[in-house]
């Protein structure tokens, strides 16, 4: 037998278990302070965030201003971005919680439909949106991992991917107003 073959099997299984790692919301379930989204997202909440490519170099800058309501189990989040180049976009999530950690969710440029689940202070959020770039637009998937840090502030990282290649990353800082 070629005297690399067996350490290059063993390097490439090692590789493939780690590929098998996940987390899921249930790994932070005695995390505090427990988030629920109805109670978070309720009122005013504004936030910076930052687009980093996949070299990390941060392309793009922007401001969020979200209002947020809900009706009994269906919550409307609705979210105006300024960019840093001065354009802007709009995007209204409704939401639908449909069991104790489990919610939906739509918006006019997400291709089907959102699954979220929380678990303790975090919220999970897969989807996939339909982004505009150069005057084309891509399906591009996103995991999306929401902590809550305390009532007021919550800390969001997304990674953006296509065809399982990491594409870049979204981070945001959001912040409850205290109105």
């Amino acid at each position: 037998m070629n005297r690399w073959l067996m350490p290059a099997l063993l390097l490439a299984a090692a590789l493939l278990a780690g590929c098998g790692a996940t987390m899921r919301p249930a790994d932070y379930a005695a995390e505090q302070p427990k988030l629920d989204l109805k109670t978070y997202f309720n009122g005013t909440v504004d936030a910076w965030g930052i687009f980093q490519d996949r070299s990390g170099k941060v392309v793009k800058r922007f401001t969020v201003v979200m209002r947020c309501t809900w009706d009994g189990d269906t919550g409307v989040l609705d979210e105006d971005f300024t960019y840093s180049d001065g354009t802007t976009q709009k995007r209204v999530w409704t939401l639908k919680k449909v069991d104790e950690n489990r919610y939906v969710g739509t918006a006019s440029d997400v291709v089907g439909e959102a699954s979220g689940e929380t678990g303790g202070n975090a919220f999970n959020w897969k989807y996939v949106l339909a982004l505009p770039v150069d005057g084309k637009v891509y399906h591009v998937n996103f995991d999306d991992w929401m902590y809550l840090m305390d009532d007021r502030v919550m800390l969001n990282r997304a990674v953006m991917s296509k065809f399982g290649f990491r594409l870049g990353e979204v981070t945001l800082s959001f912040r409850k107003r205290g109105d």
